[in-house]
């Protein structure tokens, strides 16, 4: 029997019926990414782990499991897993890095229009028990400059809808065909980050954390967008520098911002940002929706079953197959 190691809440349909599965012994703790040592322990026998995003799967843990033979991770980064240490031990690695777009994008809109709106400030005034109208005057989306920095899968999927409102579309990603057709049909225009910065009214980031990326959108880059712009990001916290956030917001070098991630998950007491009425915040939830942990945890119960019965990963990153 086929052990797998679920260290991490993930639930749903997919995985009650993978734990009903007669060749596979499903051992499912919540908490044990909270642990490293009993993590180290219990890995030892796993053929496949599946985890989200808070196990850090690292070189030592993967030397720690000599039968694993696919790592399942249930989202779409995988900045929490040694991709080179697995590749190198023969490894399938497998994500979901499609199944939650949708999701994520559709929250990036909602927080534009929360920015825009006041929609949130306003609704804590009527709490407070006031009815102050013209305090809340927003802005409208239609005819402003929307900033993608990163146009792929939802980066795109935020496009085609910001264009439903009317939204000008401007773009910087060197890893793209820039003459691609679903560029041309939303009419973006691709443009170096600087400029996109100077003439953008809402930025929003789509990237991953690389190197290059960590601490991209710091002081010197907020200091280049318009007083009246706003922030929003639901890629990776660390492509922000909060302190230099923190700073444009209280001296209005920008507007506002509306951020699903941060650097620390979850923020330290006495977070800054907390305190500001300028930031709209949101405990990582772009891809919680009920119809994308579907899709998710069902992509990723599907390649650790297939892979533990000697079919191919769909969802692989490296290989389809374990080499080791």
């Amino acid at each position: 029997m086929s052990r797998i190691l679920v260290t991490e809440a993930i639930k749903g349909e997919a995985m009650n019926q993978l734990r009903r599965e007669a060749d596979l012994d499903v051992v499912f703790e919540p908490d044990l990414w909270k642990e490293p040592a009993a993590l180290v322990q219990a890995v030892c026998e796993a053929e496949a782990i599946i985890v989200r995003n808070q196990t850090q799967v690292t070189a030592d843990l993967i030397k720690a499991a000599p039968k694993l033979k696919i790592i399942a991770r249930a989202g779409a980064g995988l900045d929490n897993i040694d991709t080179e240490a697995a590749t190198a031990a023969g490894i399938v690695v497998s994500f979901a890095p499609n199944e939650n777009s949708l999701s994520v994008a559709e929250l990036a809109m909602g927080l534009f229009l929360s920015l825009a709106r006041k929609i949130p400030s306003a609704g804590q005034d009527i709490r407070d028990g006031n009815w102050n109208r013209f305090l809340f005057t927003g802005s409208e989306l239609s005819g402003k400059n929307l900033g993608i920095v990163g146009i792929g899968r939802i980066g795109t999927l935020v496009g085609q809808r910001a264009k439903a409102f009317g939204m000008n579309l401007l773009a910087q990603d060197n890893f793209v065909d820039q003459n691609a057709p679903q560029y041309r049909e939303l009419d973006v225009s691709f443009v170096e980050l600087d400029e996109l910065l100077e003439q953008s009214d809402f930025i929003t980031v789509h990237l991953p954390l690389l190197p290059t990326t960590r601490g991209m959108f710091n002081e010197e880059r907020f200091a280049k967008m318009k007083p009246s712009a706003f922030f929003v990001n639901t890629s990776r916290g660390e492509v922000v520098d909060e302190e230099a956030l923190v700073s444009a917001l209280e001296s209005g070098t920008i507007a506002g911002a509306g951020l699903d991630v941060r650097e620390t998950e979850p923020p330290m007491p006495g977070d800054p940002l907390v305190a500001t009425d300028k930031a709209i915040l949101t405990p990582h939830i772009a891809a919680f929706t009920e119809e994308a942990q579907e899709r998710v945890v069902a992509a990723v119960c599907r390649d650790a079953a297939a892979v533990l019965r000697g079919q191919e990963a769909e969802g692989y990153f490296n290989f389809v197959r374990p080499k080791r």
